[in-house]
């Protein structure tokens, strides 16, 4: 159900970003990435496409600085 929505997990995000997972928690807790929560479990929730966005964001930043 959640990822026909592109939602995916801690772990999933983690490695999208290419981080640990508990870094992802971290960010979201300081509100760097912006968490979901499952409405069932509470589990912590990201949207797949704005982690793609972070990402390309990123990857843009670092070839400036290089």
């Amino acid at each position: 159900m959640l990822k026909d929505e592109g939602f995916v997990r801690v772990k999933e995000a983690a490695e999208i970003l290419g981080v640990c997972p508990n870094t992802v928690r971290a960010w979201g807790a300081e509100g760097k990435l912006t968490e979901y929560r499952h409405p069932l479990n509470n589990y912590r929730l990201f949207k797949r496409k704005e982690l793609e966005q972070i990402l390309r964001k990123l990857e843009r930043s670092a070839g400036k600085s290089a």
